[in-house]
């Protein structure tokens, strides 16, 4: 096993770890400030197009698209892209800079990997340009979506178009004044075997039928300007050309979006676990306590190496799955996806918990990013798949898969 990086991506990460420094850490408050304040709601930050121009000046745009959809993507492996990942989620906004942000990486995946020509010439390449934004619509409230076959959500054909009825919440992006196109996943060949029953379909944000329900908060927050909304459809029709690869298509389209977008999430949960420890570290160092320096404490020395213990076990699985992705694709790798991403959530979430605890009442605070990191890394381990549906299917694998061997 090979564990040096190559050349390529040596340079890759000076270049990006310099952007950072020079453009992205120094406007990180700015950012926030601007999305916390309540006049500001649902408005883009205005640095942010200046950023997104300097990065694709410098060819740091589009990373995350793995190789083989050739003309669309930049070359890189899910491997390769593992430590680009991390770094840009040390500073979790920073992913839009470089056009590498959720859920705008998964549509361009599906739309890459299934859109047609004309769907990729429409939506697929102002999204690959940064011009505009888009949401993924999956989630429903009145049904457990974890399980995707009780998606009720209607898309029925209807002369030359589909008409689409139901209800969606926990949809990240809505409110984005950029955002342009939704992929709803809904049910379409009703009397079909449960995994082929649903289907995907592109939906402009425009048009008439869609209401804005309301818009959810998480842990308080507002998440502007994307923010998360509940979607009601009333008889919205749209072109059956927006219908992505075919009818009953849908679970297999989700596979595939959704195998590279839950690595992604552990990627950048390690850049902030790893931001958090060192943050924690630098804290233990220069606080003093009952007259003695806080690193000079036992159980603070005991939480710093536990944690850095621990995002180097998480990160070398993270390596490991995207290292299988590319070789064998998304479909072989599904056990080793599963466990990062139960593992990964909880290891930043913990490790941001014993920062915050490090800090005192300053880590509760929004003085530094590591109370933002703690709840982000909670809200994941529900997004992409509660840890439990992993925890089963996964066992479930396992279990079939070693029964299969020979005793030994």
């Amino acid at each position: 096993m090979q564990f040096e990086h190559s050349d390529k991506v040596k340079g890759l990460i000076a270049r990006l770890e310099a952007f950072m420094d020079e453009h992205v850490y120094p406007n990180e408050q700015a950012y926030l400030d601007w999305v916390h304040d309540p006049a500001n709601l649902w408005k883009e930050w205005p640095g942010m197009e200046a950023l997104k121009d300097k990065a694709r000046a410098e060819g740091l745009w589009n990373l995350f698209l793995p190789h083989e959809y050739g003309e669309f993507s930049p070359g890189l492996t899910n491997l390769e892209y593992a430590p680009l990942a991390e770094i840009m989620g040390r500073a979790p906004f920073s992913s839009q800079v470089f056009n590498c942000s959720a859920p705008d990486t998964g549509n361009m995946e599906v739309l890459a990997k299934f859109g047609s020509p004309a769907q990729q010439e429409r939506w697929l390449k102002p999204l690959l340009n940064g011009e505009i934004r888009s949401a993924y619509v999956m989630t429903e409230p009145q049904v457990a979506s974890s399980d995707a076959t009780n998606l009720e959500l209607s898309i029925l054909p209807d002369g030359d178009d589909y008409v689409i009825n139901g209800r969606k919440w926990w949809i990240s992006g809505p409110m984005h004044p950029r955002c342009d196109l939704y992929i709803v996943m809904g049910k379409t060949l009703f009397d079909n075997p449960r995994h082929s029953q649903h289907s995907q379909i592109i939906v402009p944000r425009d048009t008439p039928g869609i209401t804005m329900v309301r818009n959810l908060t998480v842990f308080g927050s507002m998440n502007s300007p994307g923010g998360e909304c509940e979607l009601r459809f009333d008889n919205v029709r749209v072109p059956k050309e927006n219908l992505i690869l075919g009818e009953g298509r849908g679970f297999e389209i989700a596979q595939g979006r959704l195998g590279p977008g839950r690595i992604h999430h552990c990627m950048r949960s390690i850049g902030q676990a790893q931001r958090s420890l060192e943050i924690m570290a630098r804290r233990a160092d220069s606080r003093v306590a009952f007259g003695k320096r806080l690193a000079d404490q036992s159980s603070i020395r005991q939480d710093i190496a536990r944690s850095f213990c621990e995002i180097e076990m998480a990160r070398l699985l993270t390596l490991k799955a995207a290292d299988q992705m590319d070789r064998h694709g998304n479909k072989v790798a599904k056990d080793l996806i599963a466990a990062i991403k139960v593992i990964a959530p909880q290891m930043a979430q913990t490790i941001a918990d014993r920062a915050i605890q490090v800090h005192g009442g300053m880590g509760v605070s929004d003085d530094t990013p590591i109370a933002y990191f703690f709840t982000l890394n909670r809200y994941l381990r529900i997004a992409d798949g509660p840890d439990e549906v992993h925890m089963s299917q996964l066992g479930k694998m396992k279990i079939a898969e070693y029964v299969a061997m020979n005793a030994r």
